[in-house]
């Protein structure tokens, strides 16, 4: 029983201690991404590295107190304040709530964001049904394969704006046709699939973008895509403008703040992990918990944030987003 006890006890040391290090160091690196679009694919698993490094802390709490646990528990803490550096700032930052009943009297609307995964789901009666049990205004669907446009326009009588250019990989659908719709001709940075419908409003109109962009991973496509985005909201009112889509990159990622700052929005969502919301890949991989947030909705300051909610899973790999904004009286 002693060399057994001496065998689990050094497992345990050796586990811990690599495990410390690898979160130290992967938190590390991704401090980089300040400077360094590659660097900062590190950042986007940052709530990962946290859990590897609490991992780490327990399992180094059940060896004797030795100089390597005291080395372990060092670099298990290190790595915490690193990736703490990276979500703090998300956890801490306004998102344009208003204050509770103020909003009683103004003008609202609900938009759900959703990646309905494409042919992938296989529940897209329920995905649909649960969709227009929330009444919403607005729907911004990304992956909007075809089996799921039939299965939402069977059961509400929404318009739909898309690009046929993207094979309307994107749509909005809403209750009220939109007055304009199409997206701007622009030069900067790389194609995404994306949509526009711009909508009269009391005090004036309001324009929606839908948006998907590509992995994180290898950087530079994603930044490119985000460059594309931030010119293309130049052209409209940004006091009114809302912007909502896939965008496959998290908050406490510095692309992601640097596309915030250059939007000149609010994202109004805050640290919700939407990914992923049930088995993903081809292998039917579980996670017991998303770790991912890469599901946003941005909105212009004219705008106050009523709710902003992560919806239940549905059949896809992302949880949907539900915000309600409001719109104070016109002038």
């Amino acid at each position: 029983m002693g060399l057994i006890r001496v065998v689990i006890t050094r497992i345990l040391e050796d586990v811990a201690a690599a495990l410390a290090v690898l979160a130290a160091l992967a938190m590390l690196t991704a401090q980089g991404g300040r400077f360094s679009d590659t660097l900062d694919i590190a950042t986007h698993f940052a709530v990962v590295f946290i859990v590897v490094a609490i991992a780490a802390a327990v399992f180094a709490a059940l060896t004797p107190p030795t100089r390597l646990r005291r080395f372990t528990l060092g670099m298990a803490a290190l790595a915490i304040c690193l990736a703490g550096l990276l979500i703090l700032p998300e956890v801490f930052r306004k998102t344009g709530h208003a204050a509770e009943g103020e909003t009683a009297s103004l003008q609202q609307i609900k938009l759900i964001q959703i990646n309905s995964w494409s042919g992938r789901n296989q529940t897209m009666a329920e995905t649909a049904d649960w969709i227009v049990a929330q009444d919403p205004d607005i729907i911004v669907v990304e992956e909007a394969s075809r089996r799921f446009q039939r299965a939402l326009e069977s059961r509400g009588a929404y318009h739909r704006t898309c690009d046929p250019d993207d094979h309307c990989e994107v749509i909005i659908y809403s209750k009220v046709a939109p007055i304009s719709a199409g997206l701007p001709r622009v030069s900067e940075g790389s194609f995404f699939p994306a949509t526009r419908a711009t909508f009269a409003a009391p005090g004036g109109d309001f324009t929606v973008i839908g948006a998907h962009y590509t992995w994180p991973i290898p950087a530079g496509p994603q930044q490119q895509q985000s460059l594309r985005l931030t010119t293309m909201a130049q052209l409209y009112d940004r006091e009114r403008l809302i912007i909502a889509g896939d965008f496959n990159s998290t908050p406490w990622s510095f692309t992601l703040r640097r596309q915030d700052e250059a939007l000149g929005l609010i994202r109004r969502n805050q640290a919700m992990l939407s990914w992923p919301a049930m088995a993903f890949s081809r292998w039917n991989i579980h996670m017991p918990l998303p770790f991912l947030a890469i599901d946003h909705v941005y909105a212009g300051s004219d705008w106050v944030t009523v709710s902003a909610e992560r919806g239940p899973p549905l059949g896809s790999d992302h949880f949907p987003v539900v915000v309600t904004l409001a719109l104070p009286p016109a002038d």
